[in-house]
């Protein structure tokens, strides 16, 4: 091959070739390895803080009134107004309050929690109907009405602590029969509406989450309500509707595993003593007993005190003979369990002052990661790499040695 220029020529531009495919094909792959593993950062929205109007199923600010045979889970109030109307028929699981010191507190703790809602920052904008759409945990910005024909879909993606927060500037209505599903996770304790003016609720529709209403809320007839109807300064008005409270699973819990050891041990001794002539007798018994039970949670001890009865009686002494006999018995009984872990239900979901607290966990969370399979990918990658490198290397050596 030497001898023939050509052939050389041609077995160089081949060897250059396969270098630089080699080389670009490991950058390649190296590039996309990087890129692809890496996973979006995600924020965790934190829970909006409702303080003690979480505790309420409706306030009202000038009066509350009702229609039929409705159903509140939690407290029924108004502040600054006094007048709730129609109760009974209608039944407040909780407490009442008409314009008196708690349902004032309650009212300020809902302007806070109306702000903090208002105020977060935006991850997608909204228009129009919601109907058909599925949208995942974040804060989403109206600019104008939102309305509601048919099926939103809250898809919480396997977190249950996913948050959903909606500002509407002006009002919210839903039509007759509209539903909000939640799935994969999504719980109605994490939704959240802030209304610019007045919501209303249409005839037998079902839905999710607590209104907070600068105006007023209208529930009409047949209604069903997983959440709050929080109306800052007008009325809310209730028509045969069923209001529960919106409870949310937030911690996992693990059952901790429990260990019993039973141990017991008995030992008796016995010493007889033997005079010749007169004879003495001393016997000494001892009996010992341990009984050690141990759990994670509490752990019992009883111990049995030792009991010694000495008998002895001794006139003259002269030649003694011991004779020492031991008893141990040990048994001991180990029992294991473990739990799978269970998700355990919260229904305050928060922790602060009253029943609706302030939020557990207000910070936002990030985090990305590497897949564990591009390990495969980024090796090929570098061998690629090294390949193209020493063909390089290789080509240019050949070519300085020629004359």
């Amino acid at each position: 091959m030497d001898g023939d220029p050509v052939r050389t020529r041609r077995f160089d531009r081949a060897r250059w070739s396969a270098a630089t495919g080699l080389i670009t094909a490991a950058s390649a792959l190296l590039v996309i390895g990087l890129l692809a593993g890496q996973t979006p950062a995600y924020a965790v929205e934190a829970p909006v803080g409702l303080g003690t109007v979480g505790s309420y199923s409706v306030l009202g600010g000038e009066t509350v009134t009702n229609t039929g045979p409705s159903t509140l889970e939690g407290d029924l109030g108004v502040s600054p107004g006094t007048a709730i109307t129609g109760f009974p028929p209608g039944l407040a699981g909780g407490a009442t309050h008409k314009g008196d010191a708690v349902a004032l507190q309650a009212q300020s703790d809902l302007v806070i929690a109306y702000d903090d809602a208002a105020s977060r920052a935006l991850t997608e904008s909204v228009a129009g109907d919601l109907v058909g759409k599925t949208l995942p945990g974040g804060v989403y910005n109206s600019t104008g009405p939102i309305g509601l024909s048919g099926t939103l879909t809250l898809d919480g993606h396997g977190d249950p602590n996913s948050v959903f927060i909606f500002q509407i500037a002006s009002t919210l209505i839903t039509a007759s029969a509209s539903k909000v599903s939640l799935i994969n996770g999504a719980q109605a304790c994490n939704v959240y509406w802030q209304v610019g003016s007045s919501a209303t609720l249409g005839t037998t529709s079902s839905f999710v989450g607590t209104i907070l209403a600068l105006t007023s809320i209208s529930v009409t007839t047949g209604t069903v309500v997983e959440g709050r109807a929080l109306a800052r300064n007008g009325q809310v008005s209730l028509d045969t509707n069923v209001f529960t409270v919106p409870r949310c699973d937030l911690e996992s819990t693990t059952t901790p595993t429990t260990t019993t050891t039973t141990d017991e041990s008995t030992t008796t001794t016995t010493t007889p003593t033997t005079t010749t002539g007169e004879s003495t007798t001393t016997t000494d018994e001892s009996t010992t007993t341990g009984e050690s039970t141990t759990t994670t949670d509490e752990s019992t001890t009883t111990a049995t005190p030792t009991s010694t009865t000495d008998e002895s009686t001794t006139d003259e002494s002269a030649t003694t003979t011991d004779e020492s006999t031991t008893t141990t018995e040990s048994a001991t009984s180990d029992t294991t369990t473990t739990t799978v872990p269970t998700w355990t239900s919260d229904s305050n979901q928060t922790v602060g002052p009253g029943p609706g607290g302030y939020p557990s966990d207000t910070s936002n969370l990030a985090s990305t990661g590497v897949s564990s399979q591009l390990g495969f990918v980024l090796g090929l990658g570098v061998l690629l790499l090294v390949g193209g490198v020493l063909l390089f290397v290789i080509g240019r050596s050949r070519r300085s040695r020629k004359p």
